[in-house]
């Protein structure tokens, strides 16, 4: 009961946000009046090539698609290479992790885009190839962190290699590597932007938009729509990555 009356306080404001980004991103018209005031020369105050809502939606394919393949191959590479059978390659997988952040993801769109063509599909293989590395990297962090202590407790207690990965070891690393992917996912929130400039819709559109037209408020209303939705994803994940801890005590 504790750990519900503690979580419920971060769960209502959660909540409210969630909703006033769902009623934002349908009435985009609310902006109007404060948009008039803080840029009264703008020749187009609001965006209306395409709906918020069907943005914010193309935004969220993006962001999923990319965020689950680099979940699932993060976590089974990094399980991979902490096992005996493949700990070999771990200096391979530390050097990723490693390097793998400092290469710019409009690199990868530029590699993508001859082989697979415009639109979603180079977007959703740039984005994977960078949210994949906080995954593998907190992955191996936290499996190489387990005491060996509760290993050789799992062994005595007549575990299979399975059961304690599963059972011991996964179950205690699971915290960080919810941080891995809490990171790879916002990261991705704000890189998908860079998704409008070949074709792939999502919220980076209005920022485009305006960046080319030279019009601010556009800019600001994908800006806000954007760092609003990373926010409220943030704070879901970041009470995931609580309760997790929690179990995992």
């Amino acid at each position: 009961m504790a750990t519900v009356r503690t979580r419920s306080p971060r769960i209502l404001p959660l909540g409210l946000a969630s909703c006033a980004l769902l009623l934002l991103a349908g009435n985009m018209h609310w902006l109007e009046t404060p948009l008039t005031f803080i840029f009264p020369h703008a020749p187009n105050l609001l965006y209306d090539r395409s709906p918020f809502m069907s943005l914010l939606l193309e935004h969220l394919f993006l962001v999923l698609m990319s965020s689950g393949l680099a979940v699932a191959v993060g976590c089974c590479l990094g399980i991979t290479v902490t096992r005996p059978a493949g700990r070999d390659f771990l200096p391979v997988a530390d050097a990723l992790a490693s390097v793998g952040q400092t290469f710019p993801p409009v690199a990868v769109l530029a590699l993508a885009v001859p082989m697979v063509g415009f639109g979603t599909e180079p977007t959703i293989i740039a984005l994977f190839v960078y949210g994949l590395f906080p995954v593998l990297r907190n992955t191996v962090t936290g499996l190489e962190g387990v005491p060996e202590g509760m290993r050789d407790a799992a062994r005595g207690m007549g575990m299979t290699q399975w059961q304690a990965l599963s059972q011991v070891e996964l179950r205690t690393a699971m915290p960080m590597i919810m941080a891995g992917v809490r990171t790879s996912v916002v990261i991705n929130i704000g890189t998908a932007t860079l998704g409008a400039t070949i074709g792939a819709g999502g919220l980076g559109e209005p920022i485009l938009a305006g960046l080319a037209t030279r019009n601010p408020a556009f800019v600001l209303q994908g800006a806000l729509v954007v760092g609003w939705l990373a926010v409220v994803v943030d704070g879901w994940l970041g009470l995931a990555q609580a309760a997790l801890g929690e179990h995992a005590r």
